[in-house]
């Protein structure tokens, strides 16, 4: 047995005594269930900071403390209407699952985004908000449990981010690694903005002076190394950090996810299609991604908060998140039909919540804004089997609270590993060795009718 110090200097997690049979017999499990696959990839379109509803999909023009500055425009379902600056959308409605019935009562940022990229409500460690940033004891985000119950043969990762991790300060919002899970099932997350003329993914190239022969004879020796300590090479934390091992290997040799992020290839009118933007660069990118056959795709729009319209509300959303969202999103989605990739691809746009009905200024502010709401609000859906031109639920007459059947985040959670083709009901081991089910939403049946 070996000492914890030795334990932790060889990279193991703290679940090292479930034994890697008793992993490999999970994984076949829920490998075999026989849960048909709807979708290779899932596209997470994450308005972080809550994006406004009632501005963009759920707008209310009869009700005059509601409505705000946007007027109503029509859509491809027949007495649908969005805000006016999602004309994009509006045109291409015939293929969304619109829910606006949304909710659930957490209207932090933090422990909301968990419940939304986890599908499970955050463990409670205190109300501060350094209480509910990033912690080993979070629920794992979605690429990081399919990568535990379902690991990719072809070493690629199950997860992609883009472009860059959502923190602010000393804050690190949660649901953005593998949690309990630990560390080798961390998702893959990018550094940079796609739109700079000089951008790189980091830590994907070999370091000058190392050719893949010099690459080979290391790993050659390495393997050596381990195979000659009898003992951890038996033991379930040797057997991970050889994992880890050969996922570094093949992400550096096979080129596949190399070559997935060199959006450079793409012809400039594709790039001035999606948008010359940050957002619209992501967006692109997730089509590669999706090419590249990754299981789940996230793209945060925007820095940290940047749909968190306290001030400003609607100068912000005219000229910062709303054309550059519609146009972005809309590309994605002809593109996904124009290479018939729609059908194997779910692509969820949401955020952790919704704005209020209400608009107010914060205490010392001129400009009013909407605030956070999480008692209703909207997610749009479209792809992998999801039938388009449909409005699904509806809120109040000033779209505070949903008045038909409600969705959450564990049932948005609930459709992801489904469609993925991942048995709700398989065991994730925590680090206390507790299994602990998967998810506990409903699947979105109302999508797929």
């Amino acid at each position: 047995m070996f000492h914890r110090r030795e334990m932790l200097q060889i990279g193991c997690s703290s679940f090292f005594g479930l034994g890697l049979s008793g992993l490999l017999e999970r994984q076949a499990a829920a490998a075999a269930t026989g849960t048909s696959q709807r979708a290779k990839s899932v596209v997470i379109v994450f308005l972080t900071g809550g994006g406004s509803h009632i501005d963009m999909f759920d707008p209310k023009p009869d009700s005059p403390e509601t409505k705000g500055e946007f007027s109503p425009i029509d859509t491809r379902i027949p007495g649908v209407q969005f805000g006016e600056l999602m004309t994009g959308m509006a045109q291409r409605a015939d293929l969304l699952s619109v829910v606006r019935s949304m909710a659930h009562t957490d209207n932090r940022h933090l422990s909301g985004t968990h419940y939304t990229l986890t599908g499970s409500v955050q463990p409670f460690r205190g109300d501060s908000n350094q209480a509910k940033s990033l912690n080993r004891a979070d629920w794992p985000c979605y690429g990081s449990a399919i990568d535990y119950l379902r690991p990719a043969a072809d070493g690629l990762p199950s997860q992609v981010t883009l472009p860059h991790p959502l923190i602010e300060g000393t804050l690190v919002w949660p649901a953005q690694h593998a949690g309990f899970l630990g560390t080798q099932y961390d998702p893959f997350v990018l550094r940079d903005d796609p739109n700079k003329a000089d951008f790189k993914v980091q830590g994907l190239s070999l370091i000058d002076g190392l050719n893949p022969e010099r690459l080979q004879q290391r790993r050659a020796l390495l393997q050596q190394a381990v195979s000659s300590e009898a003992e951890l090479n038996r033991s379930s934390a040797g057997q991970r950090l050889t994992d880890q091992f050969d996922v570094a290997w093949s992400m550096l040799t096979s080129g596949r996810l190399r070559k997935a992020f060199r959006i450079e290839d793409e012809a400039d009118e594709t790039r001035e299609r999606y948008g010359r933007n940050q957002l619209g660069q992501t967006l692109l990118l997730a089509r590669r991604m999706v090419e590249a056959e990754i299981p789940v795709i996230q793209c945060n729009m925007g820095i940290v908060q940047s749909w968190d319209t306290h001030v400003d509300h609607f100068p912000r959303l005219k000229t910062k998140l709303l054309p550059p969202t519609d146009q972005g999103v809309s590309a994605l989605l002809d593109d996904l039909v124009d290479r018939g990739l729609l059908d194997s691809t779910l692509v969820i746009m949401v955020g952790e919540f919704g704005r209020t009905p209400t608009i107010s200024p914060l205490a010392n502010q001129a400009v009013p804004g909407r605030h956070h709401w999480a008692h209703g609000y909207t997610a749009v859906f479209a792809g992998a089997g999801v039938r388009g031109g449909q409005c699904i639920g509806r809120t109040d007459k000033t779209g505070g609270y949903p008045v038909t059947v409600p969705w959450s985040p564990a049932d948005i959670g609930a459709t992801v590993y489904d469609s993925l083709g991942i048995d709700l009901e398989s065991d994730l081991v925590d680090r206390q060795n507790r299994a602990r089910r998967l998810n506990q939403g409903k699947v979105m049946d109302v999508l797929f009718g």
